[in-house]
């Protein structure tokens, strides 16, 4: 077992090198660039299409614009920022906070081009439904010559959409809030019981497919955005005072990377602070590794480049907001320096030290609902690559073994599900943006064609 978590270990770390590096960021900006920062030209139309404006009970797909980014972000929007945040500055400190924002301000334009691109080349599974994604933009928008780019991006999805991360930092919130506390032995067995449950709630639900998913996760993101929201911003209130320190310092620490532990790797410690930053960022909103894309091809649209606009929102409501937040109550409280904990524990230190008594608890409810409504989409995503692989009908057989990676997830350590999902979402970034990058011009001809077209829509109007 030990062999097995050092040998993922060293493939994650050499996976996530300085070309993958060059592949996600310089791919990101390059589309950056070309869209002529669409992203901030365009934000309040996104948020009007977001909120129904433009929705279509007649258009092609499945769900609403709403329910495919509540979808994507019940995915991203749960450890990635709880636990995610408190590792990247367990490991590299307040810097690796900035260069989540870069990753992010450079993942608004990656996700608004897969997920255009998904909406434009929307292909056929086995039974004949219309799907989209990275699998199916690589072969309907670069020819069927290039699947087995599409099958590598596939084969890795299975990986990837596994919910190991997200079991593993539930399971350690469940016994450090509720088991530890109350003189409950931790141990196999107890968190074998943990998995087994959440098996049970899983499959409730993921056994009824996408619009069960979707409808779930539409109604319990929201609302714990909310909650988890306005428990942050009481700790921030609390400690107003440490705010606007720890945010200079989040931007001096980027470039000196002075709090940062563990052995440097590319660049010194200012390019093993840069990579972490970038891998924790990834994590949190996958921009560019092409999992959200498959749920914004399911939306109900025929304007390609308006589902675009609203999966952009992801990494700024994941990242920009909701880890910013979560990074400020780490800092302001102190635990980050005055506590050993790590992941999960960490977060819950700092909601422990502002609110006593509850806080713990409160944070748990969120946790709870976070990881639950991830272990929904995931599901989606992974059953959408074994479709693409094995043919539609047999799509239903993994969400069996997805199930019972649960178990995995709750009896493993942190480290070892750290490096599985970001070595399957870095060899699931490399077909995604090669694809994309490739096929964007043909995405900057639609946004232009797009555009016009709301401009004439509004001239009308006014006439």
């Amino acid at each position: 077992m030990q062999n097995s978590e050092a040998f993922i270990a060293d493939f994650a770390t050499f996976i996530w090198g300085i070309p993958l590096l060059i592949l996600l960021i310089g791919g990101g900006i390059y589309l950056l660039i070309r869209s002529q920062f669409l992203q901030f030209r365009l934000f309040g139309h996104a948020v009007q299409v977001l909120r129904g404006k433009y929705d279509n009970p007649n258009d092609p797909g499945e769900i609403s614009h709403f329910q495919a980014l509540t979808t994507a972000l019940s995915a991203t929007v749960g450890m990635g920022n709880i636990a995610g945040v408190a590792v990247a500055i367990t490991i590299g400190g307040p810097g690796a906070v900035f260069w989540m924002w870069i990753s992010a301000i450079i993942g608004m334009s990656t996700k608004f081009f897969t997920s255009t691109l998904a909406i434009m080349y929307r292909g056929k599974d086995s039974n004949g439904d219309i799907q989209g994604g990275p699998m199916y933009f690589i072969t309907e928008g670069l020819g069927k010559s290039w699947k087995p780019l599409a099958m590598i991006f596939s084969f890795c999805g299975l990986i990837g959409a596994l919910p190991v991360f997200n079991v593993n930092q539930l399971t350690q919130a469940i016994n450090d809030i509720i088991l530890v506390p109350n003189g409950v032995e931790v141990d196999f067995i107890s968190n074998l019981i943990i998995g087994i449950s959440l098996v049970i709630i899983t499959a409730i639900v993921i056994f009824g497919g996408l619009n069960r998913i979707s409808k779930v996760a539409s109604k319990l993101v929201p609302s714990m955005v909310l909650l988890y929201f306005t428990l942050i911003l009481f700790i921030l209130f609390s400690n107003i005072d440490q705010v606007p320190t720890y945010l200079k310092l989040i931007f001096t620490d980027a470039f000196s990377a002075g709090f940062i532990k563990g052995d440097s790797i590319y660049g010194g410690v200012l390019g093993t602070l840069i990579i972490l930053g970038i891998k924790r960022g990834a994590f949190s909103n996958e921009a560019g590794v092409g999992t959200a894309p498959m749920a914004h091809g399911a939306v109900k649209t025929s304007e390609p480049v308006r589902e675009g606009l609203v999966a952009m929102l992801g990494p700024f409501i994941d990242t920009i907001i909701v880890c910013t937040l979560t990074a400020l109550a780490i800092l302001v409280t102190g635990v980050w320096q005055t506590s050993d904990a790590n992941g999960v524990s960490l977060t819950a230190s700092a909601f422990s030290s502002a609110m006593p008594v509850i806080g713990n608890y409160l944070l748990l409810i969120c946790i709870a609902i976070f990881s639950i409504s991830s272990l929904f989409s995931y599901s989606y995503y992974g059953t959408k690559c074994m479709s693409f692989l094995f043919g539609a009908k047999n799509k239903k057989y993994y969400n069996y073994f997805y199930v019972l990676s649960i178990i995995v997830g709750a009896t493993t350590s942190l480290s070892a599900m750290i490096n599985l999902i970001d070595s399957a979402f870095a060899l699931m970034a490399i077909p995604t943006m090669l694809a994309t990058i490739i096929l964007a011009p043909k995405v900057i001809k639609e946004t232009k064609v797009y555009i016009l077209k709301m401009k004439q829509m509004e001239a009308s109007k006014l006439e």
